[in-house]
């Protein structure tokens, strides 16, 4: 694979021709050593192969195959299988919207772009992916039966005003006001997720509801590299089928742009991975009826450990600062 492949001059049919051969359901033995392998290019898109067949055609998949990547990066043993489940075919339309996703606007993605970029390639898989996204939604474990139950009502900037200035709720708003955050991420209307089938329509508004409370509990702070971390969190918890193409995307363009921060990520996903399916699952927690409580209370209440990754969660933001900072004699 070329691995110093230019973003921007890549075109569907080259991507296509030089990775689509790679997207299938791996080898777990050889998916466990390629994880482990940071410098190798064959290896590297072997993995990035492995996370686009789980996230764009076989959803079920997911966390076999987290669990086997994210052993082989941190050196773990295990008798590890991928799950053997129906999937999807990709269709040829598919890569010429990755690869006008993997190349991004001219002046680069912000946190907004870059979810709605990825986000649209909901739209370019197979036919016969949504029945298999949402039997993988409904099944997995940590999803809490979503497909019972009813959507969750609007999140309200005043109620989570008048509660106690240590509790979870002030905390929420303070984070949400001081940042200019929705309360909601993205608005649930405009995303059409009323349209999707029962068990993706709650989980998918459920989390864009609770993204925010989720960093705050589980204690990944609002930077890129713990973007990226608690994505890897939600697909663990949950098996967040969104989260899953962001990590497949995300892993794709740090190999194809010759690894670059390769294994810093690697690493990063892999932690929070393992945090995600160590916790108890968040969304059998109601956190509105603990919207009182300090964050502190309900971590011990439930059992909930805060992220511990090996990097500064500002890592990405400093390193962007050092040109700025050289140039200016600081």
């Amino acid at each position: 694979m070329n691995d110093s492949a230019n973003l921007t001059q890549m075109d569907g049919a080259s991507l296509q021709r030089e990775f689509a051969t790679r997207v299938c359901k791996p080898d777990a033995a050889a998916l466990h050593t390629a994880s482990g392998n940071f410098s190798a290019a064959e290896q590297r898109a072997a993995v990035a192969g492995a996370l686009v067949w789980s996230a764009f055609m076989a959803p079920a998949a997911s966390t076999s195959v987290f669990d086997i990547v994210a052993a082989g990066v941190l050196s773990r043993p295990g008798e590890l299988a991928v799950a053997d489940v129906e999937e999807a075919a990709l269709p040829d339309a598919f890569w010429d919207a990755f690869a006008n996703v993997l190349a991004g606007p001219a002046g680069g993605y912000d946190a907004g772009s870059i979810t709605a970029a990825v986000a649209s390639l909901g739209a370019s898989v197979g036919e016969d992916f949504a029945p298999l996204a949402e039997a993988a939604a409904a099944s997995h474990p940590g999803a809490d039966d979503p497909a019972r139950k009813p959507m969750p009502a609007l999140i309200s900037l005043q109620t989570l005003s008048v509660c106690p200035p240590d509790s979870l709720a002030r905390t929420l708003h303070r984070m949400l006001v001081d940042n200019g955050f929705d309360p909601e991420v993205l608005d649930r209307e405009s995303l059409g997720l009323s349209d999707l089938t029962p068990a993706l329509r709650y989980l998918n508004t459920r989390i864009l509801q609770m993204h925010d409370v989720w960093h705050l509990v589980a204690g990944y702070e609002t930077t890129a590299l713990h973007e990226i971390a608690i994505s890897s969190f939600q697909l663990a918890q949950f098996g967040h089928n969104y989260s899953g193409m962001f990590l497949a995307f995300i892993v794709l363009r740090s190999h194809l742009g010759g690894g670059l921060g390769y294994e810093l990520l690697m690493r990063t996903i892999a932690e929070a991975w393992h945090h995600g399916r160590e916790n108890p699952p968040f969304m059998a927690v109601e956190f509105e009826e603990e919207w009182q409580d300090s964050i502190d209370t309900i971590r011990t209440r439930h059992g909930i450990q805060p992220f511990q990754g090996s990097f500064p969660a500002d890592l990405f933001e400093r390193l962007a600062a050092q040109p700025a900072a050289a140039s200016s004699g600081a």
